[in-house]
């Protein structure tokens, strides 16, 4: 099955800022396109409103005079639904209610030609749910794109219960025809991006609500630690918390109450607050005239230690051991222990989060995990109340040493960057063992979708196939709620790995 062709008519309907920039996108890939709106001269008013960002683009030579001319050409403002009646694919993009989309799509089923292809744009609604109300609901499918749409390149392709093959294949050709990166997706709430993106924020407002730390440290430690570009407070902020909390509400409630999926009570005290973010002037920020920005927890200068002994080979932080030989700090290595940690001289130990609290060992700092350590410009250490002040200074003064600023945050088991990685990997291959995307397509759409710095699978393979199941099932121990139970899809990934090794453990 091949992608629409070009002289095929589209039809938008629903002309908000998402369904101006579905159809700009299916305008500039040389298809005829209608727009259609309940809302009287709401059309033409997209229209206009596209046509000057064509004109915007030519400023920016992004675009040829031409091309504008022959775009606008092509693009038409209906009147009614029955306008819409040759056109090859509709893709709506109203209001996210499933009585009002399945009514329109009842009445394009009236309109439109038997092989004409229908295509929801909704991010939190069941597309099973919205083919059920038609007469031939293997021909609706999700085209689910990210806005703005005709910046970001991923397109969710979401197969209903009963969407055919042949129309999921044409949707998926079509959307790559466009210029877009399609991944195939089964009906699952969330989909893919909004599934596996969830633990990205609740985690994080499970540190801030357990009192671990303030959101501008969390958000500094994601970025300048674990590398992604914006941390968790600041992109609700942007969002919008009321947005953001919607999801994650419809996506909770979608799978019955799942406790992995639990809404943030601090996030619903401040959407119950009016402090939605950027667009409210204050939301876990201030934004408004004469705001000073937040400024992360950073520990004072300390002095580095005058040596470390390494037990064993630090893991997934391996490359710590070169990057403080490099600073001339010696490294004396124990041989006979196969630990994964540092002892520091005072005694203490220094090691990387693995989901358990400082507060459980004698003299212990953990340190969170990171994206890539010789880059990292922050790493989080967690100590608890009992730690020894040397031992803390010295761990401090350490990672100072290596060029990067400190923050020290509370006995919060799995730190910030850890827990949040390890519950991602966990959601990604839950999902490919329930059949809704495989690791390919996972890892391209968390890439594209929200600028993950790496996919869950990559993540996974750069960690060692036993990182996540091991923090989480010690997380899990500290917190029996089942909010961080690993997965039955994780624990056989885990393993798997350990039978071919020999283990029995």
């Amino acid at each position: 099955m091949t992608a629409l062709d070009l002289s095929s008519p589209v039809a938008v309907v629903g002309t908000g800022t998402m369904g101006q920039g579905i159809a700009q996108v299916a305008l500039v890939a040389g298809h005829p396109v209608r727009l259609y709106d309940t809302a009287p001269g709401r059309a033409q008013e997209a229209a206009d409103a596209i046509g000057a960002r064509l004109d915007r683009l030519v400023e920016k030579d992004r675009l040829t005079a031409a091309d504008r001319d022959a775009a606008r050409a092509r693009l038409t403002a209906a009147g009614s639904v029955a306008d819409l009646a040759d056109c090859a694919l509709v893709v709506e993009a109203v209001l996210e209610r499933l009585d009002v989309k399945q009514g329109l799509f009842r009445e394009l089923e009236d309109v439109v030609g038997e092989d004409c292809l229908l295509a929801t744009n909704t991010s939190s609604l069941s597309v099973t749910a919205i083919g059920g109300a038609l007469r031939n609901p293997g021909r609706l499918v999700g085209l689910h794109f990210f806005n703005p749409a005709p910046l970001l390149p991923l397109v969710e392709v979401v197969s209903g219960f009963a969407t055919d093959v042949t129309s999921a294949t044409r949707a998926y050709e079509t959307a790559r025809a466009w210029g877009k990166t399609p991944v195939a997706c089964a009906d699952t709430p969330g989909f893919i991006v909004n599934r596996i993106a969830r633990p990205y924020y609740a985690e994080a407002f499970a540190v801030y609500e357990a009192q671990g730390a303030d959101p501008a440290t969390i958000d500094a430690v994601l970025r300048e630690s674990g590398g992604f570009r914006m941390g968790a407070f600041e992109l609700t902020d942007l969002i919008g918390q009321d947005v953001n909390e919607s999801v994650t509400h419809s996506v909770w409630q979608s799978f019955f109450h799942d406790v992995r999926f639990t809404p943030s009570l601090a996030q619903r005290r401040l959407v119950e607050s009016g402090r939605l973010g950027r667009k409210s002037g204050q939301g876990w920020y201030e934004y408004g005239a004469g705001a000073e920005p937040a400024e992360p927890h950073t520990a004072e200068p300390a002095q580095a230690p005058a040596y470390v002994v390494a037990e064993g080979d630090l893991g997934p932080a391996s490359e710590l051991l070169a990057l403080i030989r490099e600073r001339g700090i010696p490294v004396r290595e124990d041989e006979e222990d196969h630990g994964t940690r540092l002892v520091l001289p005072s005694g203490g130990q220094l090691a990387l989060a693995d989901g358990q609290t400082s507060v459980e060992f004698r003299d212990v700092v953990y340190f969170d995990l990171a994206l890539d350590y010789r880059r990292a410009t922050r790493i989080a250490l967690s100590a608890s109340q009992d730690t020894a002040p040397q031992t803390l200074a010295e761990a401090i003064g350490l990672f100072q040493a290596l060029g990067k600023d400190v923050s020290v945050i509370g006995d919060v088991p799995g730190m910030i960057v850890a827990r949040t990685v390890a519950r991602i990997v966990d959601l990604a291959h839950d999902a490919v063992a329930k059949g809704v995307a495989t690791e390919e397509d996972i890892d391209t759409a968390m890439r594209l979708g929200v600028n993950y710095p790496l996919g869950p699978f990559e993540w996974s393979r750069r960690l060692g196939r036993n990182w996540a199941y091991a923090l989480l099932d010690d997380l899990h121990l500290r917190d029996p709620s089942g909010r961080y139970a690993p997965s039955l899809a994780l624990y056989r990934h885990a393993y798997a790995t350990d039978k071919r090794e020999g283990s029995t453990s």
